[in-house]
């Protein structure tokens, strides 16, 4: 008996026509992908400041 929320209103999951219950779990579904691309951002944009501050190194200083 699990509790889900959705618009600020409590629905008990058991009692969810099973049409209702494959959308909660498609919801469910993105929001895990969501959270996985938004980690491989973040794992992307922190390889991409090495890759720059390692291109700042590399190139040819004023002499």
């Amino acid at each position: 008996m699990a509790k889900v929320t959705i618009d600020g209103r409590e629905y008990d999951s058991d009692n969810l026509s099973d049409d209702a219950k494959q959308q909660l779990a498609n919801v469910q579904i993105c929001e895990q992908q969501v959270q996985k691309l938004q980690r491989e951002i973040a794992i992307t944009q922190t390889a991409r400041q090495a890759y720059i501050s390692a291109l700042k190194e590399a190139l040819p200083t004023d002499s």
